[in-house]
């Protein structure tokens, strides 16, 4: 039967883009310093400023802007009132693949109410602009005399710098492009290209070790003191102290997730433990971050106490007084730890906190994001399927954003970035989103979120140094239909590596930093902590200008990868398959060998085991030899191509649609009652298989240890025997002739066995265990 064509759309494509490096440039290329990327030309315009403009209106004043036609696009300055001297000091681009004009007009304009009065124009012949190639020095603006319709010169002139460029010039980012002409003006920072860094995040630990002196409104009970802390939208408490008295002792750790500049301080309090759900509060403290002491180490920190207040009046009459209790704290900034805020199993980024724990760099990553191809319509407009697709991509704390291009299923960016690499097993990724906030969609009028287009991941242990890899990478989306193909992106990815023996030797180093050894936390403790994380990040980069939308930042941080969902579960159990298959295939060609399958093999085999047997120091030396032989013959199908999303992998090809239903509900769930009882259900039956795997596991485990326990006398009785005559028989008889006995009664000849299990079988699975006592 033939496989169908469908795993075939989502296989990773090599290309071969037209980029500067490794290719010979032609004689009129200009040289660029973006070498994986392919050159966009572009005509800029810099509107400086202009002077001595004449009036146009009744009081002799102007509202000056500029407009800049080239064909049938026009870029406009804002403008200036009553101004006869402005500045813009804007600049713009227009790509020169769709220039279709050979003269460019400058036309300076007065805003009016009705119809704007004309100033002054200037034109330039498109094949005589100069072209400048970076690094070269900015091209210095210089002053025109403006001409009116009929080429004679007016009063007034424009301070102008015309020139061809590439996307490498540093004009580019912040220009207004021909591309995005018809995005309104106050939504053209959504499209621009950007570049952010994550916060840089703490680990608080409040270690609460007792209070005095507590003043509990009921004295004729023992108070049931614990100490709640919050800092931002994270809350913890201790335990109820076990010393019921008015000076409590905890010794607990609490641990919080922290971002620069700290804006909230840590906030505790004591309370009491009345009756129900009731909670008094016996005192609270404020404490500002700023003071808090950090921590590169495991050595603990001085203690300190700190005062408690008590709020005793309200309304107008509210104020904090000062009475005798205290807390006892130690409190530091955890600079040693790693915060992790990425799934453990790709991070891309294992550095300590602290800067001065950090190792230099072993190298540079370099990414192009060329293109995309073949992208689904994400939204409608006028009546017609658009995307306004970007890329997003993620490295350490670096996260850099291209500009929008819109409209357009087949975008081209062509933006180059670079990034320090401090651990080779790293993992870089790379969204692609749709812009959901422009045509009027943006936070005023409640738009839409920005839609996931897919999202690529590339580890960079799997690359080799100084290689640049070009391949086209599927877009795949889960979505409750199944999994989806968006598109294809186009990459260039190249590692450089600037010292081969740091590279080599961090291979020697623990993965992460030294204190999650020395003082590790917990699981739960990670996971609540990488939980936080996550939602600061998201919310400080929400908050930059223009936003990094949170929908993004969850998205490439994989926020809900801990939810369980029957997909995943499905394609981890088949994964430890594909581990332990080599294991089976073992067995299997090791029972060959037993069954004399081959007649010849099986001699060589025991030719092999009697020399290692009479010669036992040649067993280590032939085990890594064999390795060594394997790694090398595996080089010749070594993978040429980084990884890529594999729906296969992942079970996506032949998920259930109730699954993907289930993976798409809401926590907690909002689906009907009878769903929820079906499914719950469903996860018992599996529950219970697992739970008997765990069982017999646990039965044989309970068998090795009845072996001496003498549960079963008589078993117990006939081991030790055993024991006692194996002794003797292995201290008069020499080793080898043991061991060519086992390996010639192993291998023996399928007339000498029997198809009943063995003796040594039957007695173990006759040995008691522990289940007989279970419920």
């Amino acid at each position: 039967m033939q496989k169908p064509p469908q795993p075939q759309d989502f296989a990773l494509r090599e290309t071969s883009p037209n980029i500067g490096a490794g290719a010979v440039a032609p004689a009129d290329k200009l040289a660029c310093t973006y070498d994986l990327v392919e050159q966009m030309q572009y005509l800029y315009v810099r509107v400086v400023k202009a002077k001595d403009l004449p009036g146009k209106d009744v009081t002799g004043s102007c509202d000056p802007y500029v407009e800049v036609k080239l064909g049938n696009y026009k870029g406009v300055t804002r403008h200036f009132e009553k101004k006869s001297n402005p500045e813009w000091n804007q600049v713009f681009a227009f790509s020169k693949e769709r220039i279709q004009a050979s003269i460019m007009e400058v036309v300076v304009k007065d805003k009016d109410v009705v119809l704007d009065d004309f100033m002054g124009r200037l034109s330039f012949d498109i094949n005589e602009i100069p072209k400048r190639v970076p690094p070269d020095s900015p091209l210095a603006p210089q002053w025109y005399r403006l001409e009116d319709r009929k080429g004679e010169k007016v009063k007034g002139e424009l301070m102008l710098a015309v020139w061809m460029g590439t996307q490498a010039d540093e004009a580019f980012p912040d220009a207004w492009h021909s591309d995005a002409a018809a995005v309104a003006g106050h939504t053209v920072s959504h499209i621009r290209s950007k570049v952010y860094l994550s916060p840089k995040l703490w680990y608080v630990r409040v270690n609460v070790i007792e209070a005095q002196d507590l003043v509990p409104s009921d004295k004729s009970r023992y108070p049931e003191v614990f100490v709640k802390a919050i800092l931002g939208n994270q809350a913890l408490r201790t335990k109820i102290s076990q010393s019921k008295s008015i000076n409590p002792m905890w010794n607990e750790d609490l641990m919080f997730v922290v971002a620069e500049p700290f804006e909230e301080p840590l906030i505790l309090t004591v309370e009491d433990r009345l009756a129900g759900n009731k909670d008094e509060v016996l005192g609270r403290c404020l404490i500002p971050l700023q003071n808090v002491q950090r921590r590169l180490d495991h050595k603990p920190v001085n203690t300190r106490w700190y005062n408690l207040e008590k709020h005793i009046g309200e309304g107008e009459q509210k104020k904090e007084i000062k009475f005798a209790s205290r807390i006892h704290l130690r409190l530091c900034l955890d600079g040693g730890y790693h915060v992790l805020d990425e799934s453990t199993h790709h991070s891309s980024d294992l550095r300590p906190t602290a800067k001065q724990l950090w190792k230099s760099s072993i190298g540079i990553l370099e990414l192009g994001i060329l293109s995309a191809q073949g992208l689904i319509p994400a939204k409608s407009r006028e009546g017609r399927g658009s995307t306004d697709a970007y890329c997003v991509a993620k490295y350490g704390q670096k996260w850099v954003r291209t500009r929008t291009i819109v409209d357009s299923f087949s975008p081209r960016w062509n933006e180059q970035y670079t990034w320090e690499v401090f651990d080779v097993c790293t993992v870089i990724t790379i969204g692609v989103f749709d812009n959901g906030h422009i045509h009027g969609g943006g936070d005023k009028g409640g738009g839409g979120k920005d839609s996931r287009i897919g999202k690529v991941r590339i580890r960079l242990s799997t690359l080799e140094a100084d290689r640049i890899y070009t391949h086209s990478y599927p877009l795949l989306v889960l979505h409750p239909s199944g999994v989806k193909k968006m598109g294809e992106v186009q990459l260039a990815v190249r590692f450089t590596c600037s010292s081969l023996i740091n590279m080599l030797h961090m291979y020697s180093h623990p993965l992460l930093p030294k204190m999650h050894y020395v003082h590790p936390l917990s699981v739960i403790q990670l996971d609540s902590l990488r939980h936080q994380a996550m939602q600061i990040v998201s919310m400080r980069l929400s908050r930059a200008e223009p936003p990094l939308r949170r929908e993004v930042v969850e998205f490439m941080l994989d926020v809900d990868s801990h939810m369980w969902n029957m997909r995943r579960s499905k394609a981890n159990f088949f994964r430890i398959m594909g581990v332990l298959r080599g294991l089976i295939v073992v067995g299997k060609w090791f029972d060959q060998i037993c069954n004399w399958k081959n007649p010849l093999t099986t001699i060589l085999i025991h030719i092999l085991f009697i020399i290692l047997v009479l010669y036992p120091e040649l067993i280590l030396p032939t085990i890594f030899l064999y390795l060594f032989i394997i790694g090398i013959w595996n080089y010749r199908w070594r993978p040429r191509h980084p990884p890529h999303m594999d729906i296969r992998l992942s079970h996506a090809d032949a998920v259930h649609p109730d699954e993907l239903d289930e993976e798409f509900d809401s926590f907690p769930t909002s689906k009907a009652a009878d769903i929820v009882r079906m499914r719950y259900d469903r996860l018992r039956s599996i529950a219970g298989r697992v739970q008997m795997v765990v069982g017999d596991l646990a039965t044989q485990g309970e068998r090795f240890q009845s072996l001496l326990s003498w549960r079963d006398p008589r078993a117990t009785t006939l081991f030790v025997t055993f024991c006692l005559v194996a002794a003797i028989v292995l201290y008069v008889t020499p080793f080898q002739v043991v061991a060519l006995l086992l390996i010639f009664y192993v291998l023996r000849h399928p007339r000498f066995r029997h198809k009943l299990p063995s003796v040594p079988l039957n007695f173990f699975r006759r040995l008691p265990a522990r289940s007989d006592s279970m419920l």
